[in-house]
């Protein structure tokens, strides 16, 4: 991509990437990749169709995965029209305003997913440590509130950045890192001051950071709860509940973790790994969270079975 530079010009067109030095092989990535944005979509959806319909599954447990299918939805979606459009066409364009509502969406559901699991570490606490009363203290009222509340903050903690780049003139870069739009790469291409962008993004990754470390207490308090269970069986018993909320936080941290270390400790990481990294991110959690749920809860994968068998019947 030659001519990205100019020097007065405001750009009217940003330029995101495939797999650098690879884009003559992008028709082969997208084979894998729209069959992962399939699966991605009919497992999430599967998930939330059997959650409304089956009256066993209204749990709270359940009620908090179908928060979770919604927001692996929304970031498959968020980002599917710029991935395809890349690997499928090799149309890397996007106009800034186009950009800025993306990473607007990915940002939100990013926020959404990560309330998510912060309130399913703390419903697996609340039924580890007081199993007996847990059905009166998360109430179908207080499910209700607790979604509405985490899903407006996460709203709220997201919605300046739109508003904080659109103040911004591009003028000079405007080849982005990703596939996708992000608020950290696209203000790094600014001709103007972006100190406000760089301060509020470093108090929203402060922000899922702490979140991160709430989890990590959660877990810290269930794993007391658990070593003091007498019998080893018990133990483990009471570990395999956690074990799909334990698969679910890992699959979203990992790559966000990696991502944030890779240059604090590798002096010179190429953009291959950098990309294939950041499409990990959004890629594997809507695939993946429906398939460790659907294996490891027994009355969602009884009730899959219960469905393709009676369809065959």
């Amino acid at each position: 991509m030659s001519g990205f530079n100019t020097s007065e010009v405001e750009i009217s067109t940003f330029f995101l990437v495939g797999i650098p030095g690879m884009e003559h092989a992008h028709i082969w990535f997208a084979i894998p990749i729209c069959l992962m944005y399939l699966i991605a979509i009919l497992g999430n959806c599967t998930i939330l169709y059997l959650i409304k319909t089956e009256t066993s599954l209204h749990e709270p447990m359940y009620y908090f995965l179908s928060m979770l299918a919604i927001s692996d939805l929304g970031l498959s979606i968020s980002s599917l029209p710029t991935m395809l459009r890349i690997f499928l066409f090799n149309a890397t364009g996007i106009s800034p305003d186009a950009c800025f509502a993306q990473e607007f969406f990915i940002h939100v559901f990013s926020a959404m997913e990560s309330s998510v699991l912060l309130i399913m570490s703390a419903d697996r606490f609340i039924a580890i440590y007081n199993p007996l009363k847990y059905t009166s203290i998360l109430t179908n009222v207080r499910v209700i509130k607790i979604s509405l509340i985490f899903a407006s903050l996460s709203i709220s903690l997201v919605l300046p950045f739109p508003f904080i780049l659109k103040r911004l003139r591009f003028c000079k870069k405007n080849l982005l890192s990703h596939s996708y739009c992000l608020h950290q790469d696209v203000m790094k291409l600014a001709c103007s001051d972006n100190r406000v962008n760089v301060i509020y993004g470093l108090f929203v990754a402060q922000t899922a950071m702490l979140v991160l470390v709430c989890i990590s207490v959660s877990y810290m308090l269930i794993l007391k709860v658990v070593l003091g269970i007498a019998s080893h069986k018990g133990r483990l018993k009471v570990l395999n509940t956690c074990i799909s909320h334990i698969c679910a936080v890992l699959i979203f941290y990992v790559p966000i973790v990696t991502l944030a270390a890779l240059p604090r400790f590798a002096k010179r990481v190429s953009p291959v790994i950098t990309v294939i990294i950041a499409d990990i991110f959004l890629l594997v959690p809507p695939l993946m969270n429906p398939i460790v749920y659907s294996v490891k809860s027994q009355q969602i994968r009884n009730r899959i079975l219960v469905k393709l068998w009676d369809k065959q019947g």
